[in-house]
This record gives C-alpha cells, structure tokens and sequence, in this order.
C-alpha cells in the first residue's frame, strides 16, 4: 500500500492504528531504530538549550533557544506552552545551522518541528516512551508517503514539500498521542500540508537560517493547532491527504526554479 486512503482502510477494516501498520510491515528492530531516533531528537533539544553564541555563516544570527526557553518559563499556561514550543524548535534548528547531530524529520531545514512537538507533549503529559515510538512511527507513516508519492525536497518542490511534510508529521503524532481516530489524524496531517501549500525555498545566502530558523518554530506551532483542530471533530472532511499531497507535487512542478532552494528570488535577492 503507497497512499494514506489505502492504509486508512486497513485501519478502519481491522481496528488498528497507522503506527500498527508501521509494526506489520516492518522488521521487529524498527523500536530500536525509532528509539535512537527519539533520543537523538531529545539530545538535540537539550544541546541546543544549553548552547548561545552566534551562528556560523555569516549572517551574523544569535542563537536564541536558551533566551527563549527562560523567558518562557515565566508566562503561565497556554503562554508558556507556545513558548517553550518555540524554544525547543529554536534549540534543534540552531542545532543543525551549526553543524550539530538533529534527525531529519523529514529534512535538516525542518527538523526542529517534530523534536519541538514530540518534547513538549512528553514534558507536559508524561507519555509512556512506547506510546512515543508509536507516535513517531505514525509521523514516519506521513513522511514516507510523502516522499513515495511526491517530494520532501525544497530543491524539488520548495519549502511546502520541507516543512509542510515536517508539519503534517508532527500533527499526526500529536493525534496520535491523544489516542485520535485514523480519520482525524490522517486529517491533521492533511490540514498541515494544506495550509503550507506554495510555500517558497528562498534561503538567504543559501544557508538554512533565514527563514528556515523562525519556519520551523511556527510550524510545530501550527502542527499543535492542526491536531487540537482535529480532535475537536469526528474526522469527517472534504480533502483527503493523498489530495494535499498530489497537489503539492504539481505546485511544486509549476514553480519557477528561482524559488526552490537556489537563493536566487524571492527573499534571498534582498540581501
């Protein structure tokens, strides 16, 4: 099975979830596979959140995870969760533009969604480590079909391939977590990707900061609204995923090469 509709029905037909599909057709040492994955994830945050200075390249950005997370400590509630959102994002994006080891989830520029989401959920609800392997063998679910039916290359198909594809992962996990239906998390997932649609890859000097640093942060902050949003229905809408995702292919065929990845258009030419 190749699209999300055909897993869907499996799921629907045997009352499993997607990440019991992970677990069917894969080898047994896919849990040791995700669990390095997950603690890589985690080493990458609490490096970042450790770490200031400036940012190689150039460009001349401050590290800014560390100033993040300790302001947003002293919001409360939904303030602080949004904060402490962004930091942990922040923290494994800084990661990467320095040079430090993050997971492609599902590329270097849009790594620091699914860490951010992952983190801040176990932090704030206590989730079991099984039940995050399950949710990052959901997000991997996302990924692959993505990359299987479409592209979750800028280079290919701009930015919405990156991080809407990093996005509709996360949301997916998060739904997952939350013990959503196939429908609503096959929903967030496609709410992620659908709301990024068109986006451009126009990196300034060609360095995977400006805007990939701050993209990744309001990404897994879309990706936690994705999921509330999902929950709160019965799963029933009008667009499938495999919809978003065949579209994003074709957008990404029709736009010009200036605004995939080569820093020639759009905002890169302004500096």
């Amino acid at each position: 099975m190749t699209t999300l509709k055909e897993i869907q029905k499996w799921a629907d037909t045997t009352g499993k979830s997607y990440w019991e599909y992970v677990a069917e057709v894969e080898d047994n040492d896919i849990w040791d596979y995700l669990n390095e994955v997950w603690k890589t994830m985690q080493d990458a945050i609490k490096r970042g959140l450790d770490t200031e200075g400036v940012i190689p390249g150039g460009l001349g950005l401050q590290r800014k995870a560390v100033s993040y997370y300790t302001k947003g400590l002293s919001y409360k509630d939904a303030l602080q969760n949004r904060a402490l959102v962004f930091a942990y994002s922040l923290a494994v994006s800084e990661e990467n533009a320095c040079g430090g080891i993050i997971v492609t989830a599902p590329t270097c520029g849009s790594s620091g969604v699914l860490p951010a989401v992952l983190n801040h959920l176990k932090s704030r609800h206590d989730f079991s480590d099984k039940r995050m392997l399950h949710a990052l063998a959901t997000a991997g679910l996302i990924g692959n079909i993505v990359k299987r039916n479409a592209s979750i290359s800028g280079a290919e198909a701009g930015c919405q391939a990156e991080i809407g594809t990093a996005c509709s992962m996360a949301s997916a996990a998060a739904n997952q977590l939350f013990g959503g239906s196939p429908a609503q998390i096959e929903y967030a997932a496609e709410m992620a990707m659908e709301h990024h649609l068109g986006m451009t890859c126009d990196p300034i000097g060609g360095f995977v900061q400006i805007p990939c640093i701050e993209r990744c942060a309001f990404a897994a902050a879309r990706a936690m609204n994705c999921n509330m949003y999902s929950m709160l229905s019965d799963g029933k809408h009008r667009v499938h995923f495999d919809t978003v995702v065949a579209t994003m292919k074709q957008t990404g065929k029709d736009l010009p090469s200036l605004y995939k990845e080569t820093s020639q258009g759009g905002l890169a030419v302004h500096y």
